[in-house]
């Protein structure tokens, strides 16, 4: 039972201490709350994972809160971008929810607040309010209007709901203790006006509730067991407290809040207002580029809801923040395509090779494997005639022994066809080759059992037949930083640090069979990487983007 106890994180250890001291497991709810202000990102993957992942390992609902507080940040584009993350990451929500469906219940809370003599209204600006906090090692300066009468806060209160004053000229104020050394504790914030349109309240509210008052007493009345977030927030934990303190019906289930630590991917940023500016400054084609950390852009780059959960589980649920290598995800995206990508043949920077000794006019249908990770993947057909096209960096005028792909006077293999001889090239004026003639064996089919077809040489190459080829647009992505920690650097600008090879287009052409790909899918373009159809794909032109590599040295620890 004690070995049990040690393979359990330690979140899941706070939650058997509670079942075991009485809390009833009906009565566990969880739930992932995001601010609709921006695309999830990897560092969400995270928290998505735990909260979720919990729901699943005890049978218990998890809700999907959006804590729309902020109108000025806020878009209903972002709320249906979350939702589709979510889902698309394979997991069930009970309920969808909005700290704006809670806001006559806080607004109604915070009025008997200031009838207990536990709120003010202060009329001081927001840098005056700053300047008196002052210090962790310092007692702070009450504010004038601490102590100012219930009746008075009450009035004021109701008429900065009804929007008679400007913006920033007053704010309500919790009453706790200005000498305490949590900064969080010194009377803060609870509502300021905002006279902006929400996306869901339109413009009845000329007042807003701050983050820490709506989020605790939203997961008051959602009735959440357990409140997990980052470590951010560990020294809100008392003020969550505080505030769970003036509602908390003891009928009720009590919530507690408990923080774990963020998730640092390197070559990535996670600041939502970064990921902003490189979108506002065209850096990158929106919140979904495939270079971008976005859940949004990680899909449309072509990794897997199971590779990111298997690179979460790896990762683990720590108390200690650190920065995790990218090329560990990328060996979990590595691994799972390996095991699904259908193989097929596609060639990115073509150059024309033509068989001298193959029929004119002729063509054959060769069967080849979808996968041989896979069993059940079953086979296809792809076209086989004269005039092919090979990698260009395949072939190579004259090389030493330790190239094993196509030269002069040189044998390989074609993949699931025949073994060929380089015999001349063709150039252009400038001493471009624009054509390789070879000669092929027929008796070495691949496949054919014959003793020719058996016999070994050291290079086998992808081709795709000229004739049946289909144009396509192959986009290499790379990391979009150039260092593993872009905003670490206080004194420069992380876009700086942007890598100008991010991305390489390319023209190539692919099998016939890619003319049925669909968007999404994962594909293992033989010998270069794995790829997956782009939503920018037409029916007169196909993209594919690059997802990862096919090989890297890293292997996780």
């Amino acid at each position: 039972m004690e070995e049990e106890k040690k393979s359990l994180n330690f979140i899941e250890q706070i939650i058997e201490e509670d079942l075991s001291n009485g809390m009833k497991r009906e009565d566990l709810r969880f739930r992932f709350p995001p601010e609709p202000n921006g695309y999830l990102h990897v560092g969400h993957t995270k928290a998505i994972c735990i909260n979720f992942g919990l729901g699943e390992k005890y049978g218990a609902p998890v809700n999907l809160r959006f804590d729309d507080t902020n109108p000025e940040k806020e878009e209903q584009e972002f709320v249906d971008a979350i939702k589709a993350d979510i889902d698309w990451l394979g997991f069930k929500y009970d309920k969808v929810l909005y700290a704006s469906d809670y806001f006559d219940q806080l607004y109604d809370w915070a009025v008997q607040m200031i009838k207990d003599g536990k709120a003010y209204v202060d009329e001081q600006s927001s840098e005056e309010i700053t300047a008196q906090r002052k210090t962790p090692f310092e007692d702070g300066e009450e504010s004038p209007y601490r102590n100012r009468p219930a009746e008075e806060s009450l009035d004021l209160f109701e008429r900065m709901k009804n929007g008679e004053f400007d913006e920033g000229s007053m704010s309500l104020r919790a009453k706790i203790d200005m000498t305490s050394p949590n900064m969080n504790m010194r009377d803060p914030v609870m509502y300021r006006i905002l006279k902006r349109p929400h996306h869901r309240t339109g413009d009845k509210w000329k007042i807003y509730p701050m983050y820490d008052w709506a989020h605790g007493e939203s997961d008051y009345i959602e009735q959440i067991s357990h409140s997990l977030c980052s470590l951010e927030f560990e020294n809100h934990r008392p003020l969550y407290d505080w505030y769970l303190d003036q509602v908390y019906d003891e009928s009720k289930v009590r919530n507690k809040q408990r923080e774990f630590a963020r998730m640092n991917v390197s070559y990535m940023i996670t600041s939502k207002r970064k990921l902003q500016r490189l979108v506002a400054e065209g850096a990158v084609t929106g919140w979904d580029d495939p270079r971008m950390p976005t859940i949004s852009g990680m899909r449309r780059l072509g990794y897997t809801p199971d590779a990111i959960k298997n690179f979460i589980e790896r990762v683990g649920v720590a108390k200690r923040e650190n920065l995790i290598d990218v090329q560990l995800l990328e060996f979990f995206v590595r691994e799972h395509l390996n095991k699904i990508a259908t193989r097929v043949m596609t060639v990115v920077d073509p150059v024309k090779l033509i068989i001298e000794n193959y029929p004119e006019g002729e063509e054959e249908w060769l069967e080849t494997e979808n996968n041989p990770e896979d069993e059940h993947a079953g086979t296809r057909q792809i076209p086989f005639s004269r005039e092919l096209y090979i990698e260009r960096e395949d072939f190579k005028e004259e090389a030493n022994n330790k190239f094993f792909r196509l030269k002069l006077g040189g044998e390989v293999r074609l993949k699931s066809a025949y073994i060929i001889k380089a015999e001349r090239v063709e150039k252009d004026e400038n001493g471009h080759i624009t054509a390789i003639y070879a000669t092929y064996d027929p008796k070495s089919k691949s496949g054919s059992g014959t003793e020719e077809s058996l016999r070994k040489v050291k290079g086998t190459l992808h081709w795709v037949s000229a004739a049946h080829a289909l144009p396509v647009e192959v986009r290499i992505y790379d990391r979009l930083f150039t260092i593993p920690q872009p905003d670490a650097e206080k004194e420069t600008d992380f876009m700086e640090y942007i890598n100008p090879e991010s991305l390489k287009v390319v023209q190539g052409f692919a099998e016939p069979s890619m003319k049925n790909a669909e968007i999404g899918q994962p594909y293992q373009f033989q010998r270069i990487g794995y790829f997956t159809k782009d939503r920018d794909s037409t029916d007169e032109k196909l993209v594919f983007n690059r997802t990862v590599t096919l090989k890297d040295s890293y292997k996780p620890e």
